[in-house]
């Protein structure tokens, strides 16, 4: 019921004297921060109590959801309103007809859904802050209201007539669409408009095998049908479905479920206006007389079935000898001056064609083009039409003829979506179009079109179901449907070409997808209104779906079916015969599935198809911020200059080029801002940036450096560096190791044909399939007992390809030369190698040395430099910070000094004496035990002794540590 209202002053103005108040200058108070005239009229005739609004309240339970109608108390002035809820979320639902005389001949009903962000408490992030042209979901849902109320107004009701079903709140578990359909239905039974409702709606998912009535989105998302159906009592009027493969014998189960759940939104609209409805008003109705019909009949219908009956006739020879007729006729009557035959000619001629056609079907079984009913019009099928293209085909049923392309896009290409419900983004696209010249007509191209927009999201929903999920194929799909000519069910030819297309564009689908069209042709009983006789119809053309009784579209695999919509013309249609339907339809749909199978069965491959080339990256997200660069100008950069995509997500950059060549330029530029992931044996681009007398610097993978050292330049003896390479040389180099502070180490001669191989070619990102496996002085530091792998020297190297066994180890020839620490730190100041490397090190173990010396003001410098690489491996760093203070130890005054007590890693000094055993023996050195757990290398001089044997001691001095604080000792004998 109403709210009480009642008026009282404010106590503060009387006091005024009655000149200054604004009653006495005629205003009213000010409210809102809007000033008027006051209303001559008084209020004192209103009391306290005095009822003012009076609505009316339905509750109804189906399932699990408590539903409600009410009226009354929200938009009174409308001919009819209803808001409808169910939880949180309320539609409201007005209707209004327009008043004079209707001339016309046809019903011009507009249906208008809207939903508003205020729905959800959200203000919208356009330009202007509010609400712009109507969405794609928005027409999506103005059709689906309007598909099962148009059939029930009363034949010959040709008075404009608009329905608006608006949002008012949602809390996002149920979609309101079922909800305004229901919603107009009460208000059209409340208004004085005539017709033959009330209906019921319903929406069926299915999870698990257990259908479930009204889910909500959640339930949705897992449910693999999506049943939207309406109905009158006894009778269906429209079907909507979105399936994933559910078979005939499934959905028909669904379709049974469906019906009585409708019903019972019925018995509520009817009680609710058996309350608040208003008297339905007789409205003029433009009805063909008997007179008019007999007389067009006796002239037309003969010609008419003599044009009918010949297969010979295509479309528009068959259209224009229609109109011909239509014009003989004219003649006659404008001869007799019949002038209210002359008015509705038009709806005359139309009528006796379709008593010709469906007289003909109904009584012989023959259709207008010769066809059996169970018969499909010949299919042609061809993909790849447009080789530049990511994906294309063409598809022709009959007159039919449908252009379809696929164009693959980045993760950031998705369509965003402003819906109240649903998914925000939408990664497959289905754009339909129907030009005017595929019906040989004059026309404008406008914008959103509701057929168009409806006719696309058919095809969409029908296609979805075989896509691979986002997971796994996270890439934008748009596929644009062009109609070329249409002669019936260009929705389904637009399935059929949208499969092929996929396919041949390389998108793994599971299946084929095809669509049919399937139609009715019935006679009623006059008096009782049943239907008596009526036969089903197979791929329908244009004109059969104009004078049938359904169009009935069915689309799905082998396996089952993916999509239906079904429209109806007359005030319903048993569902018995929308069941029998099914199975004609599957019957053409694998014969057209066969046709297209022949064409393409399966996704192109990588090798022969021309599509674009798509490569997803995973960096840290500091590397894909260098990318991007300020306000991404170093992104919309590359893209200008190379025409590809790049899409930039949490720790993932998804790359889109038209070709390989283009992919390749992308993926250099890329390489050289941030890099890629380093990997040994791998052949990458870099540009000399200094040459010194042992080896050239050089940049490469997003700015970072190596080390090419000159045993590295070639095969051949190399004598001076600068005749092999210059600064700013660009080379293909392959990445051969990295030592334990992290510098690269780059070979060419690695990367280029060793003389007489057969391997000449090595393509840059592949490891060599035969190329010399770098052997490495395994650091002493990392040996293994026994017949364990030595660990090499160089931290980092994957164990399959770079660790020798320990069997191998002594055979091998060294390529990393032992330097001293003051050359390595030269070496390394000379580079510049500061830069973070991204191959990850293997640690030293810390644990087993326990070096604490006290860092000396000269290396200080050197640990500061070295201070950007903490971020990446702090492990690494820390471990190396002892490594130098190793070296700053053995770099202090202290003098030589005799081991007394057992030698620790403390203790440990240049010019130290101690007693080792030989630990192993190895090519050009020893490995020594210089006790405590510390080994050191001692390496063979030239012409020296070499008979040595595992177990011999030596008296060993400790003359340099290497760069990983290895001590290497020389023997005092050969002072």
């Amino acid at each position: 019921m109403s709210s009480i209202v009642s008026r009282t002053k404010n106590p503060l103005l009387n006091s005024l004297p009655h000149f200054l108040t604004w009653s006495a200058l005629g205003f009213r108070t000010i409210c809102s921060g809007r000033l008027g005239f006051e209303s001559s009229s008084s209020d004192s005739s209103l009391s306290a109590g005095t009822k003012l609004l009076e609505s009316y309240r339905e509750e109804f339970q189906i399932g699990s959801r408590l539903i409600t109608l009410e009226t009354g108390k929200i938009a009174r002035f409308a001919n009819g309103s209803v808001v409808l809820g169910m939880e949180e979320t309320k539609v409201l639902s007005t209707v209004a007809a327009g008043r004079g005389d209707a001339v016309r001949d046809f019903l011009p009903l507009t249906v208008d859904y809207q939903e508003k962000q205020f729905a959800q408490g959200v203000i919208p992030t356009t330009f202007m802050r509010r609400e712009g042209a109507p969405k794609e979901r928005e027409l999506l849902c103005g059709r689906l209201i309007d598909r099962p109320i148009r059939p029930l107004f009363p034949p010959g009701f040709y008075h404009e007539v608009q329905v608006m079903a608006s949002v008012l709140s949602s809390d996002g578990n149920q979609d309101p669409d079922v909800m305004a359909a229901n919603a107009t239905s009460a208000a059209l039974m409340l208004s004085d408009i005539p017709w033959g409702g009330p209906i019921g709606m319903i929406r069926i998912g299915r999870i698990y095998g257990k259908f479930i009535v009204n889910p909500t989105m959640d339930e949705l998302s897992l449910s693999d049908l999506n049943l939207v159906y309406a109905c009158t009592r006894d009778k269906t009027l429209m079907i909507d479905v979105q399936a994933r493969e559910i078979s005939e014998k499934d959905l028909e189960a669904g379709l049974r479920l469906a019906h009585p759940e409708a019903v019972k939104y019925i018995e509520p609209q009817i009680r609710l206006a058996t309350k608040a409805g208003k008297q339905k008003k007789d409205y003029k109705l433009s009805m063909l007389s008997d007179r008019t019909l007999e007389k067009v009949g006796n002239l037309a219908a003969a010609h008419i079935e003599s044009i009918f009956t010949d297969p010979t006739y295509g479309k528009f020879e068959r259209g224009e000898a229609l109109d011909k007729i239509a014009q003989d006729v004219k003649k006659v009557l404008e001869e007799e001056c019949d002038e209210d035959s002359l008015n509705v000619l038009p709806k005359a001629v139309d009528t006796v064609r379709k008593k010709v056609v469906r007289k003909r079907i109904l009584a012989e079984g023959f259709r207008l083009d010769g066809r059996r009913l169970d018969e499909v019009r010949p299919v042609y099928c061809e993909a790849g039409n447009l080789p530049i293209l990511h994906g294309s085909s063409l598809f022709s049923r009959g007159d039919t003829q449908v252009l379809c392309t696929v164009t693959l896009g980045a993760p950031g290409d998705a369509q965003r979506l402003d819906s109240l419900v649903g998914p925000p983004t939408k990664h497959f696209m289905l754009h339909y179009s129907f030009p005017p010249f595929c019906i040989n007509e004059v026309g404008k191209r406008g914008g959103l079109n509701r057929r168009e927009v409806g006719h696309g999201t058919l095809a969409e929903k029908a296609l979805l179901a075989v896509l691979p999920p986002e997971d796994s194929f996270p890439y934008t799909v748009r596929v644009n449907s062009e109609v070329m000519a249409s002669d019936g069910s260009t929705s389904m030819a637009t399935v059929c070409g949208g499969s092929m297309a996929l396919m041949e564009a390389g998108i793994p689908l599971r299946e084929h997808v095809a669509g049919v069209s399937v139609g009715l042709v019935s006679e009623v009983d006059p008096s009782t209104g049943e239907i008596k006789d009526y036969r089903i119809l197979t791929d329908i053309l244009g004109l059969e779906d104009h004078l049938g009784d359904m169009d009935f579209k069915i689309a799905g695999t082998r396996n089952g079916i993916t999509a239906i919509q079904l429209d109806i013309k007359p005030a319903g249609i048993p569902l018995d015969i929308i069941c029998e339907s099914l199975e004609p339809a599957r019957k053409g749909r694998l014969q057209i599935l066969e046709h297209m199978e022949r064409e393409i069965s399966a996704p192109r491959t990588e090798v022969d198809r021309n599509s674009p080339r798509l490569a997803s990256f995973k960096y840290s997200n500091d590397a894909l911020r260098r990318l991007i660069g300020p306000l991404g100008a170093l992104k919309r950069k590359i893209e200008e200059e190379t025409g590809a995509r790049m899409s930039v997500t949490d720790g993932t950059l998804t790359i889109v080029a038209k070709n390989q060549s283009v992919m390749e330029k992308v993926q250099e530029k890329v390489d050289f801002i941030i890099g890629r992931e380093i990997e040994i044996g791998r052949i990458y681009k870099g540009v000399v940036t200094s040459v010194k007398e042992y080896g050239a610097f050089v940049e490469f993978n997003g700015g970072q450096h190596g080390l090419l050292h000159i045993s590295e330049l070639s095969h051949e003896p190399v004598s001076r560096i600068s005749d092999v390479v210059s600064v700013g040389q660009k080379l293909s180099l392959m990445c051969i190791g990295q030592d334990v502070r992290g510098n690269i180490k780059l070979s060419l001669k690695a990367a280029l044909p060793r003389p007489g191989s057969e391997f000449n070619n090595l393509v840059e990102g592949n490891a060599p399939t035969d190329r010399e496996t770098p052997n490495i002085w395994a650091s002493a530091d990392n040996i293994s007992d026994g017949g364990e792998e030595h660990k090499s020297m160089i931290e980092g190297i994957p164990k399959s390809k770079h660790e020798l066994s320990g069997e191998n180890a002594s055979a091998s020839t060294p390529t990393i030369l032992i330097r001293s620490a003051a050359e390595c730190d030269e070496e390394e100041k000379s580079a510049g190698l500061s830069r973070s490397s991204k191959i990850t090190p293997k640690p030293y173990d810390a644990s087993k040395r326990d070096h604490k010396p006290k860092t000396s003001p000269t290396e200080a410098s050197e640990l500061d430099s070295e201070s950007s690489l903490s971020n990446l491996f702090p492990s690494t760093i820390k471990n190396k910070s002892n490594f130098l203070q190793n070296k700053a130890s053995a770099n202090s005054n202290d003098k030589e000094a005799e081991a007394e007590t057992p030698i620790t890693d403390r203790r440990l000094k240049i010019g130290t004496k101690v007693t080792a055993k030989v630990y192993e023996i190895r090519e050009r050195g020893l490995v020594l035990d210089l006790g405590g757990g510390i080994l050191g290398m001692y390496r063979f001089e030239t012409n020296g002794k070499k008979d040595f044997e595992v177990g011999d001691e030596l008296r060993v001095k400790c003359s340099s540590f290497s760069t990983s604080g290895v001590p290497v000792v020389s023997s005092v004998d050969d002072e």
